[in-house]
């Protein structure tokens, strides 16, 4: 049977009691193990007044006796017995946490969320069964949309951004790429409503325009000679979503302005055709934004280096 608490040491009132700490509890299971204080005292490199006092406040907040001690013997009370059990239990449990995340750390293992750009994210979907057969331990959850995302916020591992980032010191920015902006318009349009023979010929024809998060509608810019200049079609269709404007394109809507990493699987299946090539301009860069931490996870840095490395393939097709 249990010794019986002792009163004025071991009666604390239960709604008085504080969590024992966790050096608190190795130190009883050190005492446990070793039948000593003063040999427990050794292997954890502390003395054995301070070993004794651990094991009195621990004793004191659970107002029971969890050792016998004689001059010869350090013995566990029943309570004690107990008190071990519950005690190696959650220690295993905490190494064995230390181990699962020591390797996370180490090799790629969870759920990476990401948030892409609507058309951009679509020509980087396929590639995810590449990263999947790398990474199996790796589970994605992705979203596809244009509007600035708050990585920090929302909880996003990465998020992908074409053009202006958020000034923000809590955020670690990495350029996968550069883009530039092309003309293109579906075969059956210009079919229907003649080629484009020139800058001055855009007048007659039907624009597809993206409206941004502020509500403006995006110009387009284009290379005029030696210098770039500003068009601001009248468009018979706007839209919000990069991915509806070139499906649209390809509907044969009008001419778009589309990234040309966007563009290309469109014109190399001939859904799409390149117009007035030669008054493409340099695009803005692609960044992923990931938040700041001290070290970016395993799992994140496996996905970032998969989207650089994915998009620089990319471009070695498209200018081949």
């Amino acid at each position: 049977m249990s010794d019986s608490p002792i009163p004025g040491q071991y009666g604390r009132p239960t709604s008085e009691r504080t969590d024992a700490p966790i050096n608190e509890i190795a130190v009883f299971v050190a005492v446990a193990q070793a039948g000593s204080f003063t040999r427990a005292a050794e292997e954890i490199g502390s003395s054995k007044s301070n070993v004794g006092k651990a094991v009195q406040r621990l004793e004191a907040r659970l107002g029971t006796r969890l050792f016998q001690r004689t001059t010869r013997a350090v013995r566990l009370t029943e309570d004690g017995e107990t008190y071990l059990h519950a005690a190696r239990q959650a220690i295993d449990g905490l190494r064995e946490a230390e181990q699962q995340l020591a390797t996370r750390r180490s090799e790629p293992v969870g759920r990476v969320k990401i948030d892409l750009p609507a058309g951009f994210g679509r020509l980087l979907l396929p590639s995810f069964i590449e990263l999947r057969e790398k990474y199996p331990k790796i589970t994605l959850e992705v979203a596809l949309t244009d509007r600035m995302s708050d990585p920090i916020g929302e909880g996003w591992d990465v998020v992908v951004r074409i053009g202006a980032l958020p000034d923000d010191s809590e955020l670690t920015v990495r350029k996968l790429c550069d883009l530039r902006l092309g003309l293109y318009a579906s075969p059956d349009y210009l079919r229907r409503r003649g080629d484009v023979k020139d800058i001055g010929a855009l007048a007659a024809h039907d624009a597809i325009v993206f409206r941004g998060p502020t509500g403006r509608l995006r110009s387009w810019s284009l290379q005029d000679g030696d210098a770039v200049r500003e068009y601001s079609p009248q468009p018979v269709l706007a839209l919000t979503d990069g991915q509806a404007l070139v499906e649209a394109a390809v509907a044969g809507f009008g001419i778009a302005q589309i990234h040309d990493r966007v563009a290309l699987p469109y014109v190399q299946s001939g859904r799409l055709v390149h117009v007035l090539p030669g008054t493409d301009v340099d695009g803005p860069p692609v960044h992923a934004i990931i938040s700041l931490g001290q070290k970016m996870a395993a799992k994140t840095r496996a996905v970032v280096n998969h989207l650089a490395e994915t998009l620089q393939r990319n471009d070695r097709k498209a200018h081949a």
